[in-house]
């Protein structure tokens, strides 16, 4: 560098002149080369504090350093150190000094040349310089102002833009804006511009804010796409969640106010503004009952709407994310602050599913202020079945929406549900009792068919297998699989609309038109037995079912029925169950309480509780109406077993209210008065065989209910908590399965009254019973009895004209009357003071031809207590010994029986010792019974 020639001559002078004044110095340099990295080696070894500063004291520094003992060969080599060093120094400081006196020289020569250029132009060259600047200057203050112009006259669009709601396109202009305002600054108009622009976005945000208030209510994917966007261009994602938060809140709040304020006004009837002004919880405590169903179903739809644009919203969300993370639509350019994005998506997503149990809790906290404002003991069962339907399907949308098992709603409709059921049940009851003392227990014609599933009150029964039926009807999950309610009204429409607005009017096809529907076939039959030559030809031919044309798989032809012995009622009245409005009343009831139970599973036990007493009191009833008498319960038969004497005893002390001075009132609220017969029902005409027609509606109507509940088990079974099932267990088996067992005491007073034994007893002391001779007639009286039986039968058929009697029935009349009517010859035989062989021949024979009569008359076979009459008339034959085992084995017979066939005996085949042995051994006997 230093002999690099310069390009102009006076520089060629001054390189001379520097190359002869330098010459020197750079030989000598060159004449001493060295290595420019081992040079610098040494300069790096140099101590740092011989650079601290110009007042270092080297000497000094460096006999201090010296050690105590001395070294002379090692002090040599420190100072050649020390000496390379200093060369080395110094050899860069005289390399340093003509670099700078060679900057020195083209410092000097650039001045020069300057000064030179300075002469070469003229002024008219920089005038015409100076104004093109100035022409560019003001091209650009021209430009400014346009900008400026076009600033003043942003406001303008954007007020267009908000009222189009186009946020996005506003901030972006706004924000652009700003940006060319902050350019522009230092104009003194700008900064008021500045100002304007800061206020114009603030109001846009307001604006803003009210828009995302607006997608609460009714959710828009266009506008809330929108709204997104003018968040995001203001970097306040993460605010407009917080925000949406607030607004549904409010909006749940607003929405619920509004609805509940609208009905208690149209109610109040006034202009009265107080009600604006009360809290929420207040305002739904004036809510009329006439109002209560329809505001409710309001207010549903209304909270729907909002879970449904929260919903949405969250699916916006979901369909935001999905394509955003998906890399087939992410660009490289847009991975830029995606570590931001991922947390603000983060951050949204966590606060929209935390929002989703919230929202839900201020729902159900809404409705639940709604439910329990009102006293909703009094609604009609129909109005309360819509409000826990309505109810039923809120908790539905719940469990949908967050998977919430809504507590809150639970607890609350159950508060009501069980004032609401017990004050029902309580007037059921009543109802019950007016009925039952009304009831004139006539026959109810119902079709051969029917069945309890053809009532209303059980179409949830058979519906709950359907998927298209509201949540109360569908109790038990399914396989089907079906649209969640926020998939099936998506599009449109309210999964309460339904509720009111669908209910439609149902017809039930269940009566009878003329009472049976094969009457016309008995009735010929009864008419006339021996002749059919006026009967239509049609009626001879096959019984033939009125709905369908078809004849039954066991048809029951005219002659069949006329072959058929006078002792079967069952007739075929198409069998159509014996059941009275009240049974229906009762079976419709348990309809209503299952209907219940199913949708509020919680009170269930509460329910089939209060189901058991229906059954209960029913059964008591009829029993109290037909079955009482002392005097035949206690004719020994066992005519009521334990078990229904226990089931009796345990309704009378639980359920009837029997004036106890020391039960408590609150004892007695639950408690029913014991039923009273209705006047209108006669049971003392002999004519009516002592009301047997309303004995065997009353008890086979019992039976029927019976069967129902047997039928209803399993599905009572399956609602019944685990707890509680041994008490739907116990009711079963210890009450609905004695129903049956309330024949016998019912229709023993009819069979008690029904014949004359009192009569046959009297003709029996007539006879001569220690004759000489067999005889081959049988006395009078059995033919009388035979008569009485005949009567007897005749009357049955008379009775089976107005009401079917079945098979079980007929044999139960009948085993009653037979067994009496032995029980009455052993009675008659017990009696006859003297008798010998030849008048025990003639019992027998007596006996034989009231047995073969009787058989002609019945099919019960074998004949009731034919072996209690044969084995006593037998008796008359057997030794002393004989007669004692005979006497300790068969205690069915009385102490009277027992004693006068030992009497008789004496004589013939006994004598007194042995009289007195046995008489001993009957007193034995009848000892534990004292």
């Amino acid at each position: 560098m230093c002999n690099e020639p310069l390009s102009t001559p006076l520089q060629r002078k001054e390189d001379d002149f520097v190359s002869s004044s330098l010459r020197f110095p750079c030989q000598e340099l060159r004449e001493q080369p060295t290595d420019p990295q081992a040079q610098q080696e040494i300069i790096d070894s140099i101590e740092e504090v011989y650079f601290s500063s110009d007042s270092f004291d080297m000497v000094q520094y460096e006999l201090e350093k010296l050690p105590p003992d001395l070294n002379l060969l090692e002090l040599e080599e420190y100072r050649d150190k020390l000496k390379r060093q200093q060369a080395a120094e110094l050899e860069r400081v005289t390399s340093l000094q003509t670099n700078l006196q060679l900057a020195a020289v083209i410092c000097t020569n650039a001045r020069r040349q300057l000064h030179s250029a300075k002469e070469g132009f003229t002024e008219a060259s920089l005038g015409l310089l100076a104004n093109q600047r100035r022409r560019q200057l003001l091209t650009g203050l021209l430009k400014s102002l346009r900008t400026i112009k076009t600033l003043q006259r942003t406001d303008v669009r954007l007020s267009e833009m908000l009222e189009e709601e186009d946020y996005p396109g506003a901030i972006q202009l706004c924000l652009e804006c700003q940006k060319a305002a902050s350019t522009f600054k230092h104009y003194n108009c700008i900064s008021e511009l500045n100002s304007k622009l800061q206020d114009t976005l603030e109001q846009i945000e307001e604006q803003l804010d009210v828009a995302l208030s607006k997608t609460c209510k009714h959710f828009d994917v266009s506008h809330y796409t929108k709204v997104q966007l003018a968040y995001k261009l203001l970097g306040k994602t993460q605010t407009a969640m917080d925000q949406l938060h607030m607004h549904f809140t409010q909006a749940i709040h607003n929405t619920v106010f509004q609805v509940v304020l609208g009905y208690v006004e149209l109610c109040a009837g006034n202009a009265d503004t107080k009600f604006q002004k009360m809290p929420y919880k207040d305002l739904c405590t004036h809510i009329t009952t006439d109002s209560y169903i329809p505001c409710l179903t309001d207010l549903c739809k209304a909270l729907w709407e909002v879970m449904l644009s929260y919903h949405l919203t969250m699916q916006w969300h979901d369909e935001i994310n999905e394509y955003t993370v998906n890399p087939v639509f992410v660009d490289d350019s847009s991975t830029e602050g995606s570590d931001e994005s991922t947390v603000g998506r983060s951050y949204v997503k966590k606060k929209l599913e935390h929002g989703l149990t919230r929202i839900w809790q201020d729902v159900q906290l809404k409705v639940k202020a709604y439910l329990l404002g009102t006293d909703v003991s009094n609604f009609k069962y129909d109005d309360f079945i819509v409000v826990l339907d309505v109810i039923s399907r809120l908790m539905q949308v719940g469990e949908e929406f967050c998977g919430s098992k809504s507590e809150v709603l639970q607890e609350s409709i159950k508060r009501q549900s069980v004032n609401y059921f017990k004050n029902y049940h309580r007037t059921r009851l009543e109802e019950l009792r007016m009925f039952l003392e009304n009831e004139t227990w006539e026959l109810c014609p119902v079709k051969s068919n029917f069945s309890i599933a053809q009532l209303h009150e059980f179409r949830f029964m058979g519906q709950c297998r359907s998927p298209s039926v509201s949540p109360s009807r569908q109790p038990e999950s399914t396989e089907l699989v079906e649209l969640c309610l926020f998939e099936q009204y998506l599009q449109g429409g309210n999964p309460f609309e339904m509720q009111i607005d669908n209910k439609e009017e149902e017809t039930e096809d269940v009566l009878a038109s003329n009472g049976y529907e094969s009457d016309e076939l008995e009735k010929s039959v009864y008419q006339d037995y021996d002749s059919d030559s006026d009967v239509p030809e049609e009626l001879k031919q096959d019984y033939v079912d009125e709905q369908t044309g078809d004849a039954p798989v066991k048809s029951v032809s005219r002659e069949t029925l006329r072959s058929r012995k006078r002792s079967d009622y069952n007739l075929n009245r198409a069998n159509a169950p014996i059941l009275t409005n009240t049974t229906l009343n009762v079976i419709r009831l348990v309809g209503k309480y299952m209907q219940m139970m199913n949708i509020l599973k919680p009170i269930a036990f509460d329910v089939i509780h209060c189901v058991s007493q229906l059954f209960d009191y029913y059964l008591y009833a009829v029993y109290t109406f037909f079955g009482r008498n002392d005097m035949y319960e206690s004719s020994g038969l066992g005519l009521i077993s334990s078990r229904l004497r226990t089931t009796l005893s345990r309704i009378q002390e639980s359920l009837i209210d029997m004036v106890s001075p020391h039960a408590s009132p609150e004892e007695r609220k639950e408690k029913v008065p014991s039923p009273h017969l209705s006047q209108l029902v006669i049971l003392t005409s002999s004519d009516t065989l002592y009301g047997l027609a309303e004995r065997v509606v009353a008890t086979e109507s019992l039976v029927f209910l019976a069967e129902q509940f047997e039928f209803l088990q399993p599905h009572l079974d399956t609602t019944m908590p685990s707890a509680k099932k041994p008490f739907l267990q116990q009711f079963y088996s210890q009450t609905v399965s004695t129903a049956s067992e309330l024949r016998k005491p019912i229709y023993w007073i009819v069979a008690a009254k029904a014949i004359d034994y009192e009569q046959m007893l009297l003709l029996m002391a007539g006879v001569k019973w220690d004759i000489k001779e067999i005889m081959s007639q049988h006395n009078v009286y059995v033919d009388v009895l035979l008569k009485e039986f005949e009567k007897f039968n005749q009357r049955l058929g008379d009775v089976s004209r107005i009401v079917r009697i079945p098979l079980p029935v007929s044999n139960v009349l009948w085993e009653h009357c037979i067994r009496l009517a032995n029980r009455t010859l052993v009675e008659g035989y017990a009696n006859v003071k003297k008798c010998s062989n030849e008048g025990r021949a003639l019992m027998q024979l007596d006996f034989q031809q009231f047995l073969m009569k009787l058989e002609k008359l019945t099919d019960l076979r074998p004949i009731p207590d034919k072996e209690f009459v044969e084995t006593y008339i037998k008796a008359y034959y057997l030794t002393e010994n004989d007669m004692e085992q005979f006497i300790k084995n068969h205690r069915e017979y009385s102490m009277k029986q027992l004693t006068n066939l030992v009497n008789v005996c004496l004589g013939s085949h006994i004598n007194k010792k042995a009289r007195q042995k046995l008489l001993a051994a009957i007193d034995d006997i009848d000892r534990p019974k004292r």
